[in-house]
């Protein structure tokens, strides 16, 4: 793609970025089939292929508008456009520089503003537990899309003190801990059947994925740094091996830190040291799937539809090396149509883009279903608890499938 762009952006590191992704764009297009907003809204502007126009269109001196802004924010960052793209645009990049330029340069209306507010403030604040706890009181009486965000808890459980040599860092910042901490104690129990010890991270708090998606970008930043003061020195030690993931959401921008702080001198190299030691959980498991199957009490021979999230297949690449493992444990996975596609749950999106989430949900659920589960399993909280909004069909994380196997 040829690019024109204005002296000020094109002295900028922000706009030799931008510039350098334009340039990979061949037109072509094979990106609108692959683009979950533009499958349900129709209009090439909520493509990847449309939105990189209107990005093109600021850098050369176009202004910025509501609209811009509007359609720059209906895309979900799934990221199927890059592992659909033949030229290898980098579009998550190029999206989160668009998103920055508009910004800067449009005022969002007041009540977008305080809807953002609130919910980057909430799902950060430690409030958030008090919250959730109410919330679960009454939730008989609230409204069911408010339902489909608070699940039914399910307890942690009796968690293992174990010292094994082998030890991980199991971070416990985020909303997970509170809205569905069965899915932690599950992590503890079966890196404990593999001999692993799961430790706590002292830093307490999001890996601020939240407040970067929601335009307080640094707020995010500064989350991501006091991350990063908490584990490093832990890896650097040896005390510990790899900091494990169980929601690939958070993996995801975990294994971003390093892109993120790439113009602070005084993170961008221990923010890489951090990334090098990111697992996502099944990265762990799958060495020790065979060894695991052995110890099972029962069989994982249920009939199940695995829906690989965005955050694990387009952005960590790893939803054959999980598929693979989910069969070596034993699972029988159904193959249904549309898996490369996003459920919808998308962090916030769901909350802040319900009329684009929710035909996303029900199109996924009614490919899922079609092949008649006996239970559906994915890799990220957000969307798990999605997906069951939507379905009476029993949704967990796989972790869970296992750790009830293994210790029924």
């Amino acid at each position: 793609m040829q690019t024109n762009l204005t002296s000020g952006f094109r002295d900028s590191d922000l706009g030799q970025e931008a510039e350098a992704i334009l340039r990979k764009c061949v037109h072509c297009g094979f990106c609108l089939a692959t683009c979950p907003s533009y499958q349900i809204l129709g209009d090439e502007r909520d493509s990847p292929r449309g939105r990189i126009y209107l990005i093109k269109q600021m850098l050369e001196g176009g202004k910025a508008t509501a609209r811009t802004q509007r359609h720059l924010d209906q895309c979900l960052t799934c990221r199927n456009c890059e592992t659909t793209c033949p030229s290898g645009v980098d579009y998550g990049n190029l999206i989160d520089i668009g998103r920055e330029i508009v910004s800067q340069e449009v005022r969002r209306p007041f009540w977008q503003r305080r809807q953002r507010a609130v919910l980057a403030y909430g799902l950060n604040s430690v409030f958030f537990k008090l919250a959730v706890n109410a919330g679960q009181l009454v939730r008989p009486w609230l409204p069911s899309v408010v339902q489909g965000k608070l699940p039914k808890v399910r307890p942690a459980g009796r968690v293992p003190v174990t010292h094994y040599a082998r030890k991980v860092i199991l971070p416990g910042g985020c909303v997970q801990p509170t809205l569905m901490p069965s899915i932690d104690g599950a992590t503890i129990r079966v890196l404990a059947a593999i001999g692993i010890t799961a430790l706590e991270s002292s830093q307490k708090q999001c890996c601020g994925a939240v407040n970067f998606h929601l335009d307080q970008q640094e707020a995010a930043l500064v989350q991501m740094r006091r991350n990063i003061d908490a584990w490093l020195p832990r890896i650097q030690s040896k005390e510990v091996e790899a900091i494990v993931v169980n929601a690939s959401g958070c993996g995801a921008m975990i294994k971003e830190y390093a892109h993120h702080l790439r113009h602070d001198p005084a993170y961008r190299d221990k923010a890489q040291i951090v990334v090098d030691h990111v697992k996502d959980i099944a990265e762990l498991v799958m060495p020790q799937a065979g060894f695991l199957k052995l110890k099972l009490k029962r069989p994982l021979d249920q009939r199940v539809a695995f829906h690989p999230p965005c955050t694990l297949q387009h952005w960590q690449k790893l939803r054959s090396d999980t598929e693979s493992m989910l069969e070596a444990l034993g699972f029988e996975l159904t193959q249904f149509g549309e898996s490369q596609m996003c459920c919808g749950a998308a962090g916030t999106y769901s909350v802040l883009n319900p009329q684009i989430a929710m035909p996303l949900r029900d199109r996924k659920l009614t490919s899922i279903q079609a092949t008649e589960p006996e239970m559906i399993i994915t890799s990220n909280m957000g969307c798990m608890m999605h997906l069951q909004s939507g379905t009476q069909t029993p949704v967990r994380h796989w972790v869970e499938a296992l750790d009830q196997a293994l210790f029924a």
